[in-house]
């Protein structure tokens, strides 16, 4: 059975965001897209816009000096625009160890995402580690 398209734009999604490949996550986002994070730290918010959003995700980057890795777990997909992409996020970073779960709920418009709605299983842990 094919993987539903909904799924196989997650998948690739987080296959880009791996490889640190922002244009191939360009194209997958919508414009006026907006991606949610959880917490109270700097990193945490709403990142409205596909630039902010790229320039967060680079931040990711900057701030665990490449070291954080979103292993996918599984991808549920509901048919009418939602999937949730369940993942195992790891980092390092200023001395600092992550190791936690959690989700993105993606909102999807055609061949587009239009929301990222961020969740993680350990909200404190997450504030310190950013922070």
């Amino acid at each position: 059975m094919a993987e539903h398209p909904h799924a196989a734009l997650v998948r690739k999604g987080f296959e880009a965001f791996s490889r640190g490949d922002m244009d191939t996550l360009r194209g997958l986002i919508a414009s006026d897209a907006t991606h949610h994070v959880p917490g109270d730290h700097p990193l945490s918010g709403d990142f409205k816009g596909l630039n902010a959003i790229i320039e967060m995700y680079e931040r990711l980057g900057m701030e665990t000096k490449g070291t954080m890795n979103a292993e996918l777990i599984g991808i549920c997909v509901d048919g009418r625009g939602h999937a949730v992409g369940m993942t195992r996020f790891t980092a390092e970073r200023n001395g600092k160890h992550l190791d936690d779960t959690g989700c993105i709920i993606f909102r999807i418009v055609g061949d587009k995402v239009t929301d990222l709605d961020e969740c993680v299983e350990d909200i404190d842990e997450n504030n310190a580690f950013w922070s």
